[in-house]
C-alpha cells in the first residue's frame, strides 16, 4: 500500500480485520462529483462539469464495484463520451497493474505501470490502497472520485444534457426504498462474500456465511411475489439491481468455491437465476462481464489459492454468458 505517497508494503487481500477476525474494507477517499453545471455535489468540491470526452473511467473486470459503474455507463449510453481503461486482472505485489494480459489496457494518459501511480499523481502524500474504479478528469489531470456508489449516481444524472435517457437508476419516488435496501445488500451479500472469504476466525466466517445466504434467500423470496419480467422494485431497473447482479454473476464461478460460500449456488435459486439472466440480456450488459478476467483474477489470489490453479467450470455460467 501507499504511505505518504510511497509504496511501502506488498499488496495483501485482507485490508484490515477487527478484533473478532472480521474483514474490514477501506473507505474511499476521493469524493468529488461531476454535475451538469460543475457545481459541487453531495461531497467534495465543484469544478467538474459534465463534458463529452473529459473524463476517463479506470476499471478491473474482476472487481464487482468497478463493474457496476461499467454497467451504468452502458445502460445510460455513455460509452462514446466516457472512455474506459481496463487493468490487468491479476493483482501484483504493487496492486493493480496496466497491460500484460488479453483485454487489459496500457495507461493511455501517463504510461503508468501501476494504478497506485495515478493515486500519487492525484495526491503526492496519499496513504492507502489504490483501488478501482477511478474516475479521472483528463482536463485538470486530477482524480474526481474512486467510490463506485458515487460514480453510479453521477452516470445516472450528470450527463443527461448530453445523452438523454429514459432510464433512471435512482428514481426519486423509490429513493427511500433504495436507500434502505442498498446497505443491506452491500453488508450481507456484496461485501459479505468477502467477509467470508477473508475471515481470519471461524466465528467471523460463520457470521458472514449466514448473512450471505440470508440475503440470497430474501432476494429469492422478494422476486417470488413479482412478475417474471420484474426487478427488485417491480418492473423498473434500478441501481439496486446492478448492485445485486455484480455479486450474483461472480458467485458460482468464484465465491462459491474460493470464498467458501458453498452452502448453495445461485443455480439453486430459480428466481435469482432467471433474474440474473434477465439483467445480463439488457443492451450492453453482457459486454461488461469478462469471466476470463474474473476467474483469472480471483484464483490468482495467493492467500486463498497458493497453487494458482483455476477451475474449469461451472458450465452453466459459461452457457449463460454465451446467451
Amino acid at each position: 500500500m501507499l504511505v505518504n505517497g510511497t509504496w511501502t508494503k506488498d499488496w495483501q487481500p485482507v485490508q484490515k480485520a477487527d478484533e473478532k477476525g472480521r474483514f474490514v474494507r477501506q473507505v474511499s477517499s476521493f469524493r468529488n462529483w461531476i454535475t451538469p453545471d460543475g457545481s459541487a455535489g453531495p461531497t467534495g468540491e465543484g469544478g467538474f462539469p459534465a463534458e463529452a470526452g473529459r473524463y476517463r473511467l479506470y476499471v478491473a473486470y474482476i472487481c464487482p464495484w468497478a463493474s457496476r459503474t461499467l454497467m451504468a455507463r452502458s445502460l445510460k449510453g455513455l460509452e462514446e463520451i466516457i472512455p474506459v481503461t481496463v487493468v490487468n486482472p491479476v493483482m501484483t505485489d504493487q496492486g493493480w497493474r496496466f497491460g500484460g494480459y488479453d483485454g487489459a489496457d496500457e495507461d493511455p494518459l501517463f504510461a503508468s505501470g501501476y494504478m497506485h501511480e495515478l493515486y500519487t499523481r492525484a495526491d503526492p502524500e496519499f496513504t492507502g490502497r489504490a483501488t478501482v474504479p477511478v474516475l479521472w478528469d483528463m482536463k485538470r489531470n486530477i482524480m474526481v472520485n474512486n467510490e463506485s456508489a458515487d460514480i453510479l449516481r453521477m452516470f445516472d444524472t450528470a450527463f443527461e444534457g448530453l445523452v438523454p435517457s429514459d432510464l433512471r437508476l435512482y428514481p426519486e419516488d423509490l429513493a427511500e426504498q433504495i436507500d434502505a435496501l442498498n446497505p443491506r445488500i452491500y453488508d450481507l451479500l456484496n461485501n459479505g462474500v468477502y467477509k467470508a472469504g477473508f475471515a481470519s476466525s471461524q466465528a467471523a466466517y460463520d457470521e458472514a456465511v449466514e448473512g450471505v445466504f440470508a440475503m440470497l434467500d430474501e432476494l429469492e423470496a422478494r422476486l417470488e411475489g413479482q412478475s417474471s419480467g420484474s426487478y427488485l422494485f417491480g418492473d423498473r431497473l434500478t441501481e439496486t439491481d446492478l448492485r445485486a447482479f455484480v455479486t450474483l454473476i461472480r458467485f458460482d464461478a468464484a465465491y462459491h468455491g474460493l470464498f467458501k460460500t458453498n452452502r448453495r449456488q445461485i443455480a439453486d435459486y430459480p428466481r435469482l437465476s432467471a433474474y440474473m439472466a434477465r439483467i445480463l440480456d439488457l443492451p450492453g450488459v453482457r459486454a461488461t462481464v469478462n469471466m476470463d478476467h474474473i476467474t483469472r483474477g480471483y484464483y490468482a489470489i495467493k492467500a486463498l489459492n497458493p497453487s494458482g490453479i483455476r477451475p474449469e467450470g461451472p458450465a452453466h455460467v459459461a452457457a449463460l454468458l454465451r446467451g
